[in-house]
């Protein structure tokens, strides 16, 4: 498999690409409006054609790049089947494999940061998307979010997942690019260290955080697959232009 983790500095955001060697395809998982023309950049640089656009989720901090994506190059649109997207080409359900080439990925339901939030198991990686990230987690307060639901998806879903399993989210603050199964089960101040669900639920109770700077512009954006508002306030406009330059390791 090729595989490349592309950072998005505005919003924190991790692009995946997973390319397949023996079709040439690619997949990009969770891919950014702002950092779309680098994306194609890689692929096309790594010799591979862009296939599929694949989102964990709803996103409320940036705009998705699937529908420009598929405007530009003609990849195809995967998205989670609980939020019925009518720009999706594909729905994806829990259990029901995605398959690129000699790709597979298993998609996983786990909601509490969004009501249909997915995680994509495949081989010895976990693309975690929001629900479980490096030593913490999504929050629980819009969406439809539900801390019951996100301790049960985490612990009982994820959790059960092989130590070793590498832990790929869709964000990290700090500057951390990957964790594993064993270390968030082992260190992570919300939901490991045998946390109980009413602890896990006062937590997520008191974290008092601030209104998603983008969230009223986001979401309605991404449930059209990535459509950047007409008019937009100056201090969000960045969150839709295409950016000059973007860290990618």
């Amino acid at each position: 498999m090729i595989f490349r983790q592309l950072f998005e500095p505005l919003s924190s955001t991790y692009t995946y690409l997973l390319g397949c060697e023996v079709t040439g395809q690619a997949l990009l998982i969770d891919p950014v409006i702002v950092s779309l023309e680098r994306d194609l950049a890689e692929i096309s640089r790594l010799g591979l054609t862009l296939a599929w656009s694949l989102d964990t989720h709803i996103h409320a901090d940036h705009i998705t790049a699937a529908l420009e994506l598929k405007n530009k190059v003609g990849s195809r649109i995967a998205a989670p089947a609980f939020d019925r997207l009518p720009c999706a080409d594909l729905a994806i359900e829990d259990g029901v494999a995605f398959t690129l080439g000699s790709l597979t990925l298993q998609p996983i339901h786990t909601p509490g940061h969004t009501a249909g939030h997915f995680a994509y198991h495949g081989a010895d990686r976990l693309f975690s998307g929001d629900a479980l990230l490096i030593d913490g987690c999504g929050r629980t307060d819009f969406q439809n979010g539900d801390a019951d639901a996100l301790y049960a998806s985490v612990t009982g879903k994820l959790f059960t997942l092989p130590g070793d399993t590498l832990v790929y989210p869709a964000h990290d603050y700090q500057e951390r690019r990957v964790s594993s199964i064993a270390q968030e089960i082992q260190r992570n101040p919300r939901l490991g260290q045998q946390c109980s669900r009413e602890q896990f639920r006062a937590t997520m109770a008191n974290l008092n955080l601030p209104y998603p700077t983008f969230i009223d512009y986001a979401v309605p954006a991404n449930l059209q697959c990535g459509v950047c508002p007409v008019h937009l306030p100056e201090n969000v406009q960045k969150y839709c232009g295409q950016m000059t330059e973007s860290t990618q390791g």
